[in-house]
C-alpha cells in the first residue's frame, strides 16, 4: 500500500504552551460547573463561606496532583506515560490490569458523555415530554462516530475544536463571573445578603466535610491529561510545568468568581434546589439567554468526548507497542493517528450506548480509577526510596505525593465503608479477571494464526503501518 515516502508516520511533538493550557482546561470544565456546582455546598451544610474556602482547598489538591502527574509526563515523556509508569513501577500484569480497566471505562465514559450530548440536543424538540429513548440513542451513536472519524483525521481538526470549545467555555463562565462581581460592587442588599456573617452557619462533620472536598476536587479534575499526550508535547520539561502554573490559578479564580456570581443571584436553597444552576442563574438574569446555556453544555461535552477518544486511543496504541495488545493497535494512517485504537473505543462505545444497562457497571469502574491513582502516588515514593540518588530532570517534594495518596486513598476507602455494595466487589473481580487473557496471550505468548492474517488483511484496508522510530522520541523516553 502507498504511504507518502517523504513524510514519516509517527505521533509528532506538535503541541506547544498555548494548546497544552488549552487542552488542560477543556478537560478540567466539563459540564458540572454549568449544571450542578451544588454539591460543595451541600455537603457544606449550606455555609456559604466554608463552600468557598473549600472550593480553594480543592483548587491547592489539583495543583499538588497535576504537580505529581507532571512529575511522571516529564520523566517518561511518552504518549499514555501514566500506563508506562505503572508497567515500569509494578510489573506488566499489573500494567495490563489497567490497560483491561481503560478498554472498559474509557468506552463506557465516552458513551455516557455521547448521550448526555444527545439529550441536550434533543430536548429542545420535546418541550413538554422526555425525549424518547430511540433518536436519543441514534443521535448519541451519531455523534460518537463523527468524533472518531475527527479524531482519525489528525491532530488539525482536534485542535481547533478544541481552542473554539475553550474560548466558548472561558467566554460564559467569565460572563457569569463579572455579573457577579458587578451585582457586589453595586452592594444591593439583596445581593450581598449571602456573604455577610458567611461562616455563621451550621458546621458539617467529618464525613460531610470529605464528602465537600470530593465534590469540589472532581470539579477540578483532569490535572493528568497530559500524560495522555506528553509524547506530542514540544519541550515537555518546560511545557508542562508553564500549562499547570497558567491554567490551575485561572481556573481557580474563575471558578470561585462563579459560585460567588450564583450566591449573589441564588439563594443555597434555590441552588439546592436546582436540577442546572446555570440555567436558573441565567432565567433570572438574563433571560433572553437562556437558550444558550443548553447549547454552551453541548459543545463543552462535544468537545470533551472528543478529547476522551484522542486520550485513550493513546492508551490503546502505546499498549499495542509494549506488546499488551497485538501489533495491530500500534498502528497509524497517513494522518499520523492510531486509527485501529480510535476504531475500537468507538466500536465499544457504541455498543454501550445501544446496551445502556453497562453504564451501571461503568459508574462502578471508575471508583477504580481513583485505586489506579493510589498505585501512581505508590509508584512515585517508590522511585524515590529505591531510587534516591537518580538524576531526575523534574522532582516534586515528597510531601505532595503523600497528600496524593491520602485522598486517593480516602477516595477508595470511603465509598466502600459509608456506601458498601457488593457491585464494588464486582468490580473488583471484573478488573481481576484481565489475568484469564493476560496468562495465555502475554505470559505464554500464544499466537493466534487467523489473527495474524486478519492484521494484513486489515492493514491494507485502512492504507496504516507502524510508526517511523523517532530517535528523539526514543531517547527522551528512556530518559
Amino acid at each position: 500500500f502507498a504511504m507518502a515516502k517523504e513524510k514519516k508516520i509517527q505521533l509528532k511533538r506538535v503541541f506547544g504552551y498555548i494548546w497544552g493550557t488549552s487542552f488542560l482546561i477543556v478537560n478540567v470544565i466539563g459540564a458540572g460547573i454549568f449544571v450542578s456546582p451544588k454539591g460543595v455546598l451541600k455537603y457544606s451544610c449550606m455555609n456559604v463561606g466554608l463552600s468557598l474556602c473549600i472550593w480553594g482547598g480543592c483548587a491547592v489538591l489539583s495543583m499538588v496532583t497535576s504537580l505529581c502527574y507532571a512529575e511522571i509526563a516529564i520523566n517518561f515523556p511518552c504518549s499514555a506515560c501514566h500506563y508506562y509508569f505503572i508497567k515500569r513501577c509494578f510489573g506488566s500484569p499489573v500494567a495490563f490490569l489497567r490497560l483491561w480497566t481503560t478498554l472498559f471505562l474509557g468506552p463506557g465514559i465516552l458513551a455516557s458523555q455521547a448521550l448526555l450530548l444527545a439529550e441536550y440536543g434533543i430536548q429542545p424538540f420535546y418541550p413538554s415530554c422526555s425525549a424518547p429513548n430511540l433518536p436519543k440513542k441514534c443521535l448519541a451513536l451519531a455523534m460518537l462516530w463523527t468524533v472518531g472519524i475527527l479524531t482519525s483525521c489528525g491532530v488539525k481538526q482536534v485542535t481547533w475544536l478544541q481552542l473554539a470549545s475553550t474560548v466558548l467555555k472561558m467566554s460564559i463562565l467569565g460572563l457569569i463571573s463579572l455579573i457577579g462581581v458587578v451585582l457586589l460592587v453595586q452592594g444591593r442588599q439583596q445581593n450581598v445578603r449571602q456573604f455577610q456573617n458567611a461562616f455563621d452557619g451550621e458546621l458539617p462533620d467529618a464525613i460531610q466535610f470529605i464528602e465537600a472536598v470530593f465534590q469540589g476536587y472532581f470539579a477540578f479534575s483532569g490535572g493528568a491529561c497530559f500524560t495522555f499526550i506528553a509524547g506530542e508535547l514540544k519541550k515537555p520539561r518546560k511545557t508542562i510545568p508553564a500549562i499547570i502554573f497558567t491554567a490551575i490559578p485561572l481556573l481557580t479564580v474563575l471558578y470561585l468568581l462563579v459560585n460567588i456570581s450564583y450566591l449573589a443571584v441564588l439563594t443555597p436553597r434555590e441552588i439546592l434546589s436546582s436540577d442546572a444552576v446555570a440555567v436558573t442563574w441565567t432565567d433570572r438574569m438574563l433571560p433572553s439567554l437562556t437558550w444558550f446555556i443548553p447549547f454552551a453544555i453541548s459543545a463543552s461535552l462535544f468537545s470533551n468526548l472528543m478529547i476522551n477518544v484522542f486520550d485513550c486511543s493513546r492508551v490503546v496504541y502505546l499498549a499495542g507497542q509494549q506488546g499488551h495488545l497485538p501489533l495491530l493497535f500500534n498502528t497509524l494512517n497517513t494522518y499520523s493517528s492510531p486509527l485501529i485504537s480510535v476504531l475500537l473505543l468507538v466500536i465499544m462505545g457504541s455498543l454501550t450506548i445501544v446496551i445502556t444497562n453497562l453504564i451501571d457497571l461503568i459508574n462502578y469502574l471508575y471508583f477504580m480509577s481513583s485505586f489506579w491513582s493510589v498505585l501512581t502516588a505508590i509508584g512515585i515514593l517508590r522511585r524515590r526510596l529505591q531510587e534516591p540518588d537518580l538524576t531526575s530532570p523534574y522532582k516534586v517534594p515528597v510531601l505532595f505525593p503523600l497528600v496524593m495518596l491520602g485522598m486517593y486513598l480516602c477516595m477508595v476507602v470511603i465509598p466502600l465503608v459509608t456506601s458498601p455494595s457488593m457491585h464494588y466487589m464486582y468490580a473488583f473481580l471484573f478488573i481481576f479477571s484481565g489475568l484469564l487473557l493476560y496468562v495465555p496471550l502475554i505470559h505464554f505468548k500464544l499466537r493466534l494464526a487467523w489473527f495474524e492474517k486478519m492484521t494484513c488483511y486489515l492493514q491494507l484496508l485502512f492504507n496504516i503501518c507502524l510508526p517511523d522510530v523517532s530517535d528523539e522520541q526514543m531517547s527522551e523516553v528512556q530518559t
